[in-house]
């Protein structure tokens, strides 16, 4: 519980929820310091909980099926007014959110890429380096469907927990030469000497809204979606839109590979988004950009319709946001009509029978 609290018995008190795992709770508490810091006479609680995806352990997350795996526990606590608002990794939260929420702010944009991390018996070595046969871990088909295809003499099996259990796994076993995970969790974890290398779009490009952090709050609480809207970062907004736009026009999510790469340059939006078959044999990749000068107004009234792909900014200029979401949409019109559909069809129905 922080700063506002104390000799302050009129201030609201505002419950912030969050998953149980270590980093979930750094990821709460760092969001909770910036609110914190802008609002010194709100008190903050912090209410930790466990969702589904923190108890199925033993199963990879594509097969279990369920979209909504680490947030579903948290929403409800949202509907019943438990807690008011709730921090996420933008990346686990579904294209679609579930009617009467909606994501109040994405903060600025942590290093998106993924991260190799070696096994101690390893050091120095790359993943081209490695030895043939040599296993890599990672639960990700999209990791994995790229790195297939550019390291073809690595082998790759799923891991799963978070973070502190998958470095357990590495370090005292002999199962996996190495492990790829989000830098970003890594970095906020305080653990970024164990990264060997960051993987750049070349060889393995992001999930949408990767190392993005996101509040999701009730979308009719306005007084609560106008404290924290003053965390969005205009540039990981508009980022993530175009992102989760390719995503949800694609109809992926956990369980397909699907992978982008975004930024801005010059007041222009760049996209770039790809998908592959499980083994990483056949992909498409292409890459679209867009004009992000605003001529444009700001829109005051805060309106559930006004929702793009989950996000409420209401504060960025309509205009661009519309554009990101247009870019997202045609990138994935493009790469459907050069067949993304089939590619991504055969993935799932193999995941599915795997």
């Amino acid at each position: 519980v922080s700063g506002g609290c104390r000799g302050n018995p009129v201030s609201r008190v505002i419950r912030i929820g969050t998953r149980k795992s270590q980093l979930a709770r750094i990821q709460t508490d760092s969001v909770a310091a910036k609110l914190q810091e802008l609002y010194p006479d709100v008190c903050l609680e912090i209410v930790a909980m466990s969702t589904i995806g923190d108890k199925i352990l033993d199963t990879a997350l594509s097969k279990i099926g369920e979209k909504s795996l680490f947030t579903k526990e948290l929403e409800n606590a949202l509907e019943r007014n438990e807690v008011d608002l709730v921090v996420h990794s933008l990346k686990d939260l579904p294209t679609s959110l579930p009617a009467g929420f909606t994501i109040g702010a994405v903060l600025r944009r942590e290093n998106p890429h993924d991260a190799v991390v070696l096994h101690p018996k390893n050091a120095g070595k790359t993943l081209a380096s490695l030895p043939k046969n040599s296993v890599v871990g990672t639960s990700s088909l999209r990791r994995a469907a790229q790195l297939k295809r550019r390291f073809p003499h690595l082998e790759f099996k799923d891991i799963r927990g978070n973070l502190n259990t998958r470095l357990k796994k590495l370090d005292d076993k002999e199962d996996f030469a190495a492990i790829i995970l989000a830098a970003a969790g890594l970095k906020r974890m305080g653990w970024e000497d164990r990264i060997s290398a960051v993987l750049q779009p070349e060889d393995c490009m992001y999930a949408v809204g990767q190392g993005a952090l996101a509040v999701e709050v009730r979308a009719k609480d306005t007084d609560i979606l106008e404290m924290v809207s003053v965390l969005h970062d205009p540039d990981t907004v508009l980022r993530c839109i175009a992102e989760r736009a390719f995503l949800k026009r694609l109809e992926g999510g956990c369980s397909v590979p699907v992978a982008v790469h975004t930024y801005i340059k010059d007041s222009q939006l760049y996209l770039t988004g790809a998908v592959y078959s499980l083994d990483g044999s056949e992909s498409l990749k292409e890459t679209m950009q867009t004009s992000i000068c605003s001529g444009g107004s700001v829109s005051e009234e805060v309106d559930e319709r006004l929702q793009r792909v989950g996000v409420t900014a209401t504060k960025i200029p309509a205009d661009l946001q519309d554009g990101a979401e247009r870019l997202g949409v045609d990138l994935a019109d493009l790469l459907l009509t050069k067949g993304a559909k089939e590619i991504l069809t055969v993935a799932r129905q193999l995941n599915d029978a795997r």
